[in-house]
């Protein structure tokens, strides 16, 4: 370098200051450039991609939204708006529907006002209806309880037995000054999430010990007696089985032990429900590679502590979907005991329409159950697509 080179000439700060500047410039040019249209991101990309793709599907779409709009419109003017939400009370004391029959195109919640607590609650005493109003409570208590995962503990059993005790306690009374209502009278939403909760909470285990026997290779006898157990139970309707449970089984108990029709419609819903949850969860154990298994006995660990800590955890992951599939299949089901005379909710629904004052007013009444079942299964539904997400996650990290 030349002894006349100036200080100027060396000096490296000007010359990088002054190519900062453009360098930055170019950079926020080309990642404008490279950034997509507003019209392919967010709201408008969906739907510009799923809906609107082209003429065809634009076609469909605006079709379609015609009449979802339309239909939902005269949802609106049907439930609301023409909807009659009171009706006069006749000379003789009762509920006088003249003007719900009058005007045809409106809907009358007066009914479901009247006959709300008999479709909730049955035949329970109507001045006892607090009790299982409570028990409801603590049924949707004890749900939220166990879906959190903070509480998954041994204490979460200590929980269940619990609440149920206390939901037991005040169905019957009998007890501190509460009057004894015998089962005959139990009915509504009690019933169906007695059978439901009870039925699910036994089947399970049931169904995890089953689908293990069913692919035992060491006891043969098991294996054959589980085979037999899914494929018998999983080739009859679950009508036959409440028919043989409620008629059939008492003439084959000893005299003078007849158990209840509601326990005995219990076990038959267990007995049902634990055979398909078996297949279930044979499907996710299937699907567990090799290696899984090969691993664990490489590690030395005994078979119910490779099944509990390794096998188990993972194939409930991977059927998580078909597992509350089956529940929410189940739960509806339940109506299914109205055959053997047992008032769950839908034959409460269905003997409230009975009433002759109200008679014709039905479909008030199956919007009302299907808005109830509705809210049930999608409660389900939704969380197990939190935890499918939340277990997806985790096995991705």
């Amino acid at each position: 370098m030349s002894q006349n080179t100036t200080t100027a000439e060396i000096d490296p700060v000007p010359s990088i200051a002054g190519a900062t500047a453009p360098t930055t410039a170019a950079f926020n040019q080309a990642a404008t450039r490279a950034r997509p249209p507003l019209a392919s991101i967010g709201p408008l990309g969906w739907l510009r991609a799923n809906l609107f793709r082209g003429w065809f599907s634009s076609a469909v779409t605006l079709l379609l939204g015609y009449f979802v709009v339309k239909w939902a419109i005269g949802l609106v003017e049907w439930a609301i708006i023409r909807a009659h939400w009171t009706v006069p009370v006749g000379a003789n004391g009762q509920p006088d529907p003249t003007v719900c029959r009058a005007a045809t195109d409106g809907a009358c919640w007066a009914m479901i006002g009247e006959k709300y607590r008999f479709i909730l609650f049955g035949l329970y005493p109507y001045a006892e209806q607090w009790r299982p109003a409570i028990c409801v409570a603590l049924f949707i208590a004890l749900y939220c309880v166990s879906a959190s995962r903070r509480f998954w503990r041994k204490e979460l059993l200590f929980i269940w037995i619990g609440t149920l005790a206390v939901i037991g306690g005040l169905m019957w009374g009998g007890f501190a000054g509460l009057t004894y209502v015998p089962q005959d009278a139990w009915g509504g939403l009690p019933i169906t999430l007695m059978l439901a909760t009870f039925g699910l909470a036994f089947a399970f285990p049931l169904a995890v010990l089953v689908a293990l026997g069913r692919r035992s290779t060491n006891l043969p006898a098991v294996k054959l007696l589980c085979v037999l157990y899914v494929e018998l139970i999983r080739g009859v309707p679950l009508v036959s089985l409440l028919f043989m449970a409620s008629v059939m089984f008492p003439l084959f108990m000893p005299v003078g032990l007849n158990p209840d029709k509601l326990l005995r419609a219990q076990v038959a819903i267990i007995l049902f429900a634990g055979a398909y949850l078996a297949e279930v969860v044979r499907g996710g154990l299937q699907t567990l590679p090799k290696g899984q298994f090969e691993a664990a006995d490489a590690l030395g660990l005994s078979y119910w502590k490779k099944t509990s800590l390794i096998v188990l955890p993972q194939a409930l992951r991977l059927v998580i979907p078909p597992l509350v599939n089956t529940f929410i299949g189940f739960f509806k089901d339940t109506s299914l005991v109205l055959i053997i005379g047992i008032f769950d909710l839908l034959t409460s629904g269905k003997a409230a329409m009975t009433d002759p004052i109200w008679n014709g007013f039905s479909t008030e009444v199956y919007v009302v159950l299907a808005a109830i079942y509705f809210v049930f299964c999608f409660a389900m539904s939704r969380y197990s697509s939190g935890l499918e997400r939340e277990f997806g996650r985790t096995r991705n990290r």
